[in-house]
């Protein structure tokens, strides 16, 4: 299976820790906008994680890692020792597994205190050790690829970074925009991305701060990169990546029961978009969750008629009672 064509523009869709789960991921990937996507990272700490826990966490693993779509699903670990994460990728491979991606990038307090994410960015011998044990022993069909952070405080050391996860073998690595510290406050700073990808011979997919096609047209300026992962602007833009793959010049994916999100953000049009995502995942609070995302760049009236309902279909059917009237308008 292929992920990553260093010469063929791809988008991705990004992991994020309970968001971009199993059910998002079937939703998003129906649009035919994403080449792969990349799981929510499962956690090696003190244990060697078993195959059955993947298929678990991922159960497109008992699909051949890929979506019903056909779009391949990467799977992301994270830990900082090498023997349990090279054991657990070795188990994640019996279980399915395409592909493993390394997580350096998680700033969360709690995974960073237990010795897993972005506190790695701080030791770049162990960033390449790591990848180094992974890629000595998992058979080279497989891809073993790393996502980092500019780095923990100081965002210079994502050159060496960069550099001693190539060394280690990584088939590519994923950078985002921002150190540790920085978390997710604007801005992302893409240049230091673009300085990355002239230096080394392995692809190098950019992300950060990608809200916009105009967002995009700058990271694509300012990094060189023809490939880019993209995810809170996947929920809230969900075109964005149709105008992504339009401007580098790449088709959409032909997939079975293909969906097109509406132009606009008005109730009745999200209300069919739901009603599919509900017949996959039948929470209330994914319904709510993803709603606050097409919230964060507009005004989104109907947001507040349905906050507080519990049911996912009284949602459904209070969206559908909406009409395009002044009241019920939303307003870029």
């Amino acid at each position: 299976m292929t992920f990553l064509n260093p010469k063929i523009p791809a988008i991705v869709l990004a992991p994020m820790e309970g968001i971009t789960d199993a059910p998002m991921r079937e939703m998003l990937t129906r649009t035919g906008y994403y080449d792969y996507c990349v799981s929510e990272f499962i956690r090696v700490s003190e244990t060697v994680i078993p195959p059955k826990i993947f298929k678990r966490h991922v159960p497109e693993l008992n699909s051949n890692a890929k979506t019903t779509s056909g779009i391949a699903v990467q799977i992301q670990i994270l830990g900082g020792n090498a023997e349990r994460l090279t054991q657990s990728a070795l188990h994640a491979i019996e279980a399915g597994a395409q592909g493993i991606d390394l997580n350096f990038g998680c700033p969360a307090p709690t995974v960073n205190r237990h010795d897993g994410g972005a506190t790695l960015l701080k030791y770049p011998e162990r960033i390449e050790e790591i990848v180094r044990t992974l890629r000595d022993r998992i058979p080279a069909k497989y891809p073993v690829s790393a996502k980092l952070r500019l780095g923990f405080d100081d965002p210079k050391a994502v050159y060496e970074n960069a550099r001693r996860a190539e060394q280690g073998g990584a088939s590519w690595i994923t950078i985002h925009g921002r150190t540790k510290t920085q978390g997710y406050i604007p801005p992302a700073y893409w240049q230091p991305i673009g300085e990355v990808k002239r230096a080394l011979s392995i692809p190098v997919i950019a992300n950060g701060e990608i809200w916009t096609i105009e967002d995009f047209n700058r990271c694509r300026e300012e990094t060189g990169c023809i490939h880019f992962m993209i995810g809170r602007g996947a929920l809230a833009v969900p075109n964005l990546a149709r105008e992504m793959r339009h401007a580098l010049g790449i088709p959409r994916i032909t997939t079975p029961n293909p969906i097109t999100f509406p132009e606009n953000t008005l109730a009745q049009g999200w209300a069919d978009i739901f009603e599919i995502y509900y017949s996959v995942e039948p929470s209330s609070k994914k319904i709510k969750q993803w709603t606050r995302y097409l919230a964060q760049k507009r005004t989104l009236s109907w947001w507040n008629e349905i906050k507080a309902i519990e049911s996912s279909q009284e949602i459904l059917s209070r969206m559908k009672r909406f009409q395009e009237a002044a009241s019920f308008s939303e307003h870029a």
